[in-house]
């Protein structure tokens, strides 16, 4: 990278935590969001288990202060409270101090209210007002709008990869000159129409998912949001800030094998891996932690795990998937985990793969199955989704 790219705060809401502290500490005491679905009504209701935040709409929206009125979709509540965190965090008191943008990654959107009232829309016109929040960019203007952001806005929407993309971009902005912050993230809700579109491909677990284990059934969808502010060396230095971490690389990459499936060789995963440490002059052997996309799906692990050992060859560093504990939040993951990595680096943790048992028939890679101390001053962060559309993020402490 020509310019390093600071990370001076960051917010989070899991199945697992309402804040980054929280989440750490579910983290190190093997807490688990996984669960059955209480907020949402769904045929799939006692079938499936989900990572669910267990607060209903009515309390996300007290929590941000919003009037009764307000049309915010679940995502939306969701986003605006881990981006409120971030900001606190970077200790922000004014977005538009310097050029500022907001780059949130959704897939779900306002897709829950979509569902609760499509059917009522033509006979209430007191419901128009749900209807612009289907769109999976008004809830990247509404959380904008909320904390008065006056600069850029815009949204990706490229499946599991979501957020990773939306922090590569950001990094991009930056590096380029043309913004000095950028705010960078996911958001994602449970969905009516996100769980019945899984349960069709059949990769749905009605047991707690189990990472890179011979006999994993499939995933637990999850729920959250979280978000990182990125801000440029001059901002850090002319505003004294504290720094978290630094993003040192990052690629990403499409094997166009399939639309729902990555190739079995792992082509996408390794070629984003490959680039990320390109791009930060590093080598496979720097990387000290890996926090593995490791969904729990067939073929997920399967080529994920052939990937790492492409690159890796016989110094696979510790790995773990962090889905155990929040389920796979689509859009958000990249986001959630980009916030697990840097913790892993501030505490020198590798955190738990729970719930496996049993190698995989295909390979012997063994994941980080306790927590271990380590010291941390690279991990890489992996989110790779349906079609090979596949996205690595390294993180590394400031030098």
């Amino acid at each position: 990278m020509n310019k390093r790219v600071a990370i001076t705060g960051m917010g989070i809401i899991s199945s697992i935590g309402n804040s980054v502290e929280q989440n750490f500490q579910s983290l190190i005491n093997g807490k688990t969001g996984i669960s059955t679905i209480e907020n949402l009504e769904t045929i799939h209701k006692e079938v499936i288990k989900v990572g669910e935040i267990k607060l209903s709409n009515q309390q996300l929206a007290q929590q941000l202060n919003l009037s009764e009125d307000n049309n915010f979709s679940r995502t939306t509540l969701l986003g605006a409270i881990a981006v409120s965190e971030a900001l606190e965090n970077a200790n922000i008191n004014n977005i538009n101090d310097c050029r500022s943008g907001f780059i949130s990654a959704t897939s779900v959107g306002g897709m829950d209210l979509n569902e609760k009232y499509f059917y009522d829309y033509y006979k209430d016109e007191s419901l128009h007002k749900y209807i612009d929040s289907h769109d999976a960019g008004d809830s990247s203007h509404q959380i904008a709008d909320y904390i008065g952001l006056k600069g850029m806005v815009t949204t990706v929407s490229t499946a599991c990869s979501s957020a990773a993309n939306a922090i590569m971009l950001g990094c991009r902005l930056i590096q380029s000159g043309q913004l000095d912050r950028v705010i960078v993230g996911g958001t994602d809700a449970l969905a009516k129409f996100t769980i019945n579109g899984f349960k069709t491909l059949m990769i749905l677990s009605d047991t707690y998912n189990t990472p890179f284990d011979n006999d994993r059934k499939g995933l637990n969808l999850g729920e959250a949001a979280a978000f990182l502010v990125l801000e440029s060396d001059e901002i850090v230095q002319k505003k004294n800030k504290k720094i978290l971490a630094y993003v040192s690389g990052f690629g990403n990459a499409n094997d166009a094998f399939h639309q729902t499936a990555s190739s079995e060789n792992g082509e996408g995963a390794f070629l984003a891996m490959q680039k990320a440490f390109k791009l930060a002059n590093l080598q496979p052997n720097d990387i000290d932690y890996i926090n593995a996309h490791g969904t729990a799906t067939p073929n997920n692990d399967l080529s994920e795990g052939r990937a790492i050992l492409r690159i890796f060859n016989d110094n696979v560093p510790d790995f773990s998937s962090t889905k155990a504990f929040t389920g796979h939040t689509l859009a958000a993951a990249a986001a959630i985990e980009a916030v697990y990595s840097v913790l892993a680096l501030q505490h020198n943790l590798v955190f738990p793969n729970m719930n496996f048992k049993k190698p995989m028939e295909e390979f012997n890679l063994i994941p980080q199955t306790a927590l271990k101390e380590k010291n941390i001053n690279h991990v890489l962060s992996n989110s790779f989704g349906f079609g090979g559309n596949c996205s690595t993020v390294i993180f590394s402490k400031s030098e």
